[in-house]
Parts: C-alpha cells; structure tokens; sequence
C-alpha cells in the first residue's frame, strides 16, 4: 500500500472502504451516518456498500436514476476525505444534505436553506487554495434544489452560508464555563450585516474542492436554530432528505436534456 496514496489490496478507498463501481455518479452527503439510512429508504432499491469510522455508504436507484449517499462526519476535514475518495471511484456530482442554523430572524425552524455559496471560516479548504478563492455551488445543482423543493411544496430560502471548524465559538456560541473572544461575540453581527443566511460546517469544504476538480457541488439544509431569536427543534430532517433525493432525479433529467441537444450547460428551453 502506498503512503501517497492509501488504497487496500482489494482496491478499496482506505477511509471510505468503496471501490469503482461501489457509487453513483451524484452522491448525497450528510453529516450524520443514521441519516443515510433515512435518505436510501426512499429509494426504488437500495444497498450498504460500505461502513467504516464515520462514513457509511448506500447505493441504488430513485426514480430510476442512478444515486448513491456517504455521510461525511462533521466538519470540513471529514468531507474532503469523502470528496477525494469517492471522485477516485467515479463520483463527480455532491450534494450536502445537513442542518443548520440561521441567521435571519424571518426565516423559520423546519425550513430549508439552499446554499448559493460559503464563507469559508473553516480550515480544510485553505490547506487546498489562498482564502481569496471563492467558494460556489453549481449553479445547475442550486436549480435542481429549487426545482425539487418546489415541486415539493416545500418552505425554502437561498442564501450564503458561513462554514466554520466550531460549533461553539466558531458559531459565537460560549465554551466552557462561558469562555469567549471578542471576535466570537460580534461575528453574527457581522455576518448579518453582510447578508449571510446561517452558519453550518462543510459547505465551503465542498464547494471549493467542487470548484477546483471542476465537480458539480450544492448543499440544502433543515434549520434546526434560529440565532437571532435563540430558537432550537430539530425540524425539517425528512424535508431536506426529500429534496435532496428529488434533486438527484432533477439533476439527472438536466443532464438528459442537454446529452439529447448537444449542450454543455443547462438553460430554460433547451
């Protein structure tokens, strides 16, 4: 086995243990392993391809196209293990599927958040590219999330998201026995007097490796918290596994379109 390049004797990812073949090109990601079970018993068909550490992987069929899911762990490092390893096996199409909190005080509990793209306040993706770089969702992928929470009849919002390595002082939250920073106290402030819609944790992970490979990447997630009016419930966990999942069909029905025309990008009319 390579250093460089971890991989076992029977060709499998070392973290991820899945191997070509293992996983559809589209891949949902969340952060939690149970919620991969909830996002594949949607499924037409779905298997356990893999369950190693923190990362369980299920692959089949909705609405006859092709999806897999991996949960990824919390935070930026664990995702970009996920996004290394399964583009290594074919993947080239990530969408988070997570929870979050809000910054906005019209935004409700239970409702989703479709990221258009990131303040990267995390570490992982700065080992990859200056901070200056932008991190963006797809733009195709955001369309494909609007489109399926619509249809849906779900309540959805768009907005930029700030990723951080901390869910408590990274997210101007105390520590333990109520350690703070002045840069702590004040970042929701200033993060909503630049417009930012919520904190959560992998997005510009995500999107800045998505952005580099040239992947198509999106995130939506649930707001469990409302920050401005200091709000907590854990609401809308089966809204955004359904978007997600829609999303995947939409996305594959996109890519249709443009195969049949001979375009490389989508657009109204194609």
């Amino acid at each position: 086995m390579s250093a460089t390049r971890p991989v076992t004797e029977d060709r499998k990812q070392y973290h991820l243990e899945v191997a070509e073949g293992d996983v559809a090109p589209t891949v949902l990601l969340p952060g939690d392993p149970q919620r991969v079970e909830k996002i594949s018993a949607y499924w037409d068909e779905a298997r356990e391809v893999a369950s190693h550490r923190q990362f369980v992987t299920h692959t089949g069929r909705y609405k006859g196209a092709p999806i897999s899911a991996c949960s990824t762990g919390i935070g930026g490092p664990g995702t970009a293990i996920v996004i290394e390893e399964l583009a290594n096996v074919g993947a080239r199409n990530f969408i988070r599927v997570g929870s979050t909190a809000t910054l906005k005080s019209d935004i409700e509990l239970g409702d989703l958040i479709i990221s258009t793209s990131a303040v990267r306040l995390e570490g992982t993706s700065r080992q990859y590219v200056r901070p200056e770089y932008p991190a963006s969702a797809s733009y195709e992928v955001v369309l494909a999330l609007v489109e399926a929470a619509e249809s849906l009849g779900l309540r959805y919002h768009l907005g930029i998201s700030a990723s951080t390595d901390s869910f408590y002082l990274g997210q101007s939250r105390p520590g333990f026995n109520g350690y703070v920073q002045t840069m702590s106290e004040n970042l929701i402030k200033d993060l909503t007097r630049a417009n930012v819609a919520n904190f959560e944790m992998e997005a510009a992970t995500l999107f800045t490796l998505g952005n580099i490979y040239g992947f198509r990447t999106g995130a939506v997630c649930a707001v469990y918290a409302n920050r401005t009016r200091d709000e907590f419930a854990v609401r809308g966990e089966d809204d955004v596994i359904r978007c997600g999942n829609e999303a995947v069909k939409i996305l594959a029905e996109i890519d249709e379109e443009k195969s049949a025309a001979g375009k490389r990008y989508w657009f109204r009319g194609l």
